[in-house]
């Protein structure tokens, strides 16, 4: 078929989010090695068109919803410089702690994860 395969996209989600993290000052290794996780609870993902294998990707991420106990990135995703969105998608998070019990935000990351 010639286009990228429709589970990738969640890999750039990833990517995205793992960036968005870096450029906020931190990284997700931080996160975790603070004692904490953010485990994906829900995801979804809107097709309004297809990136063609050796397409260039942009992933524009940003948080959509910070909770106490949830956080929701939100992704765009472009075929390199072009402003055509093929894709649009979000992944829900929640906050636990290295035991996996859902705890609250963080204070040492609230700064990192507001909308």
């Amino acid at each position: 078929m010639g286009i990228v395969h429709h589970s990738t996209y969640f890999v750039y989600f990833e990517e995205g989010r793992s960036e968005y993290m870096r450029q906020m000052g931190s990284d997700y290794a931080h996160v975790e090695a603070s004692g904490y996780n953010l485990p994906v609870t829900e995801a979804q993902v809107r097709f309004a068109g297809s990136l063609r294998y050796g397409q260039k990707v942009r992933v524009r991420t940003w948080i959509a919803e910070s909770l106490s106990r949830r956080l929701t990135f939100a992704y765009e995703i472009t075929a390199g410089d072009d402003s055509e969105v093929l894709v649009t998608g979000f992944t829900r998070h929640v906050w636990t702690d290295r035991g996996g019990k859902v705890t609250r935000l963080p204070g040492i990351w609230q700064n990192h994860f507001q909308p």
